[in-house]
């Protein structure tokens, strides 16, 4: 009798035991299912924050050119944030920059003037903050013997079309007198590729401007154009006129005036290689590149564009 009821004891535990082991399982379950909506709730929460942060921020859409150095000084020291939210949007391809000012996806953008003026023709309602000091050297593959213009006969120029650097290919072919179908216009936009595409041996010419010329150019390669002997300044940056309107937006352009002229101030006064902290973290150049920069070019305060050079640009694409 003894036994039996010890059985019956031992079975009655079994059964508790499975009891309260499914119990533990469906409250863990419930747990983890109250966990995860909960974690989507707080997700969906943090992703409009962010997305309302970002909005009310002032954006810039930037390359890793050298003309964009002082917002990524004024950015990386701090200049800006303690007053107001600034933020650079990181491109590699002067199309993708225009893309994004375009759509509203930025409020101003690193750019040239044939791009720009394109832009507003186009429809875009922009107005110039700055002119950069941006200048483009058209160099040759030393591979080719391309050693004068005269040479770019049959052979392929990368460039981006309706840039600046699309100016200069049509300036090359008339300086050298050759038909224009004789040159070969290579659309490589991602300034990093058209780097690596003359380090692989793969275009004849390509249009750079710095710090992608500074590498070439160790490299032993030919220039056959430089903008700065044509009298071109032909960088800016761009604001959208409809996007920065507002007392609140115009007080974020203030403190991106201030800013940007205090870090070219920074700059004209200890030269681009005090900064090579900045230029490391936002260039993709070497270490012998970064060390042979024109360390004594200067960084003009945000003024606009000469209006000779705007015409240019404006007559080239009339012509176009």
């Amino acid at each position: 009798m003894k036994i039996d009821n010890l059985k019956k004891s031992c079975i009655f535990a079994r059964v508790m035991k499975r009891f309260f082991l499914f119990l533990s399982i469906i409250s863990l379950i419930v747990a983890c299912g109250q966990s995860y909506e909960e974690t989507k709730r707080l997700s969906r929460a943090q992703r409009m924050k962010m997305a309302k942060e970002d909005s009310a921020a002032l954006k810039i859409a930037v390359m890793p050119t050298l003309d964009c150095l002082p917002l990524f000084i004024a950015k990386d020291h701090h200049l800006f944030d303690t007053v107001a939210d600034i933020r650079l949007k990181y491109y590699t391809a002067q199309m993708d920059c225009d893309t994004a000012i375009m759509n509203g996806r930025v409020e101003g953008s690193i750019s040239d003037l044939v791009r720009a003026e394109r832009m507003m023709q186009q429809g875009a309602s922009l107005r110039y903050f700055a002119a950069t000091n941006a200048y483009w050297l058209l160099i040759a593959n030393r591979h080719q013997r391309i050693k004068q213009l005269k040479h770019l006969d049959d052979k392929m120029l990368a460039m981006t079309r309706y840039s600046v650097t699309d100016l200069l290919g049509d300036l090359a072919v008339d300086s050298a007198k050759l038909k224009t179908e004789r040159v070969f216009r290579i659309q490589v936009n991602d300034v990093n590729i058209r780097l690596k595409m003359l380090e692989n041996n793969e275009m004849d010419a390509l249009l750079f401007t710095e710090p992608q010329a500074t590498q070439a150019l160790l490299q032993k390669h030919q220039v056959l154009l430089d903008t700065r002997k044509e009298d071109l300044q032909m960088g800016v940056i761009v604001l959208n006129k409809k996007t920065t309107a507002g007392r609140k937006r115009q007080e974020q352009i203030k403190v991106l005036l201030k800013g940007y002229n205090d870090a070219c101030d920074s700059l004209n006064k200890y030269g681009v290689r005090q900064y090579k902290d900045v230029i490391r973290k936002r260039y993709k150049i070497s270490e012998q590149a970064l060390n042979a920069l024109p360390d004594s070019l200067k960084f003009p305060h945000a003024i606009g564009p000469r209006q000779k050079d705007i015409e240019r640009a404006q007559a080239w694409l009339k012509k176009k």
